[in-house]
C-alpha cells in the first residue's frame, strides 16, 4: 500500500464507490476469491454399514460408516474438493490408556483410508496423528500420575503415522502438540519408504473452548470429563509463541502448517502466513461451525452469505486453504 494519501487521489476526482458500482466491476477488482480448491472437508467415520449417525451438537454433520463415507467422498471429489480429512469415532471397548489401537494397521481409520483410496484414488486424504480418539482418558498423549508424557506419546504417534501411511494416507497431520513430534514422524516415514507422504503440522493449536462439538463427534468428551489440555496446547493469549512453534515444526520437516481454531485466531493466521511464506491452513473448528449453524437455523443470519464471508476472511488473512465442515455445501454453491 502507498504510504501517503496523496498517492491515492482526492475526492471528488477520486470516488472509491466507482469500483463497487456493478457486479461485474466488483468481480473484476476483487482481491481474494474462494474456490473449491481452497477447501478440505473434515468428516467422521464409525464402524458398521449404512450408518449416518447425526452429531447432535453439529447440525448437518453425521458420523458415517465406511460405505457411506466412500459415497460422500465421491460427491466431494465431483465438486472439485481436492482433499478430505478423516476422523474416527471408535468403540469405547477399543480405547485404552496408551491408545494402542491407533497403531493397529487394521483399525477404523486405516480401513477407511484404504476404502476411500480404492474408490476415489485422485482425492487427497489427510489424517490426524493424535491419540485422543483412542485413549480411555481422552487426552492426546499417554498419561502417568496425571502428567502427559511427551516422548512415549511421540513414539506412539510415529507408530500411528506409519500404519496410516501404509494404508494410503497422503498427508499426516499431527494435532497433538507434543514437542519434537514432527521431526520424529518425518524420520519414521522416511525410514519406512514413505518419503512422499506429507506432513501438515497443527503448528499453532490453542487450548480452546471451541472444540467441544468435535469431542462429542469422536466420542472423547466423556472420557476427558473435567480435565483439560492446557499443558500441551497453546495459551490463547499468545501469538509470539505461535511463531516459534511454527518455526520449530518447519525446521523439523513440516510441509504445511495450520492454525487452529480459525476465526478467533485470524491475527495468528495472518502473522504466520506473512512471516514464513509457506502453505498455511486454518481450521474452522466445530464450535465455529455450530455457532453459525445455530444462528442460521434461527433465521438470524443468511446461511449462504455468512458462510462464504467467513471463509473469505481466512483467505484474506493469508490461508492457502481451510478445513471446514461447510466444504461440500460451499463447493456446490460455487459450482452453481
Amino acid at each position: 500500500m502507498p504510504s501517503t494519501s496523496a498517492a491515492l487521489g482526492r475526492f471528488p476526482r477520486t470516488r472509491m464507490r466507482r469500483n463497487r458500482r456493478t457486479d461485474w466491476w466488483r468481480r473484476l477488482v476483487a482481491e481474494n476469491r474462494l474456490s473449491p480448491d481452497d477447501l478440505i472437508w473434515p468428516f467422521f467415520v464409525v464402524d458398521g454399514s449404512e450408518i449416518a449417525d447425526p452429531v447432535a451438537s453439529m447440525p448437518g454433520v453425521e458420523r458415517l460408516s465406511i460405505d457411506r463415507a466412500v459415497k460422500a467422498v465421491r460427491e466431494a471429489h465431483a465438486l472439485g474438493i481436492p482433499a478430505v480429512a478423516l476422523f474416527p469415532s471408535i468403540q469405547q471397548a477399543l480405547k485404552t490408556p496408551d491408545g494402542r489401537e491407533a497403531a493397529n494397521p487394521d483399525n477404523l481409520t486405516c480401513r477407511a483410508i484404504r476404502a476411500i483410496k480404492d474408490a476415489v484414488p485422485d482425492i487427497g486424504i489427510v489424517v490426524d496423528a493424535a491419540l485422543d480418539p483412542y485413549t480411555s482418558h481422552g487426552q492426546d498423549g499417554i498419561v502417568e500420575d496425571g502428567r502427559i508424557l511427551n516422548d512415549p506419546t511421540v513414539d506412539m504417534l510415529c507408530r500411528q503415522s506409519l500404519v496410516q501411511a501404509g494404508a494410503g494416507a497422503d498427508v499426516i497431520a499431527p494435532s497433538d502438540m507434543m514437542d519434537g513430534r514432527i521431526g520424529a514422524i518425518r524420520d519414521a516415514l522416511d525410514a519406512d519408504g514413505f518419503d512422499g507422504c506429507g506432513i501438515m503440522a497443527y503448528a499453532a493449536k490453542f487450548a480452546s473452548a471451541f472444540y467441544g462439538p468435535f469431542r462429542d463427534a469422536v466420542g472423547s468428551s466423556g472420557n476427558l470429563g473435567a480435565a483439560d489440555k492446557r499443558t500441551y496446547q497453546m495459551n490463547p493469549a499468545n501469538t509470539d509463541e505461535a511463531l516459534r512453534e511454527v518455526a520449530l515444526d518447519l525446521a523439523e520437516g513440516a510441509d504445511m502448517v495450520m492454525v487452529k481454531p480459525g476465526m478467533p485466531y485470524l491475527d495468528v493466521l495472518q502473522r504466520v502466513s506473512a512471516e514464513f511464506g509457506v502453505p498455511t491452513f486454518a481450521y474452522q473448528v466445530s464450535g465455529e461451525y455450530a455457532m453459525l449453524r445455530a444462528a442460521i437455523a434461527n433465521g438470524w443470519l443468511d446461511g449462504e452469505k455468512v458462510v462464504v464471508e467467513s471463509l473469505l476472511g481466512f483467505k484474506r488473512a493469508g490461508a492457502a486453504g481451510v478445513l471446514t465442515y461447510f466444504a461440500r455445501d460451499v463447493a456446490a454453491k460455487i459450482n452453481r
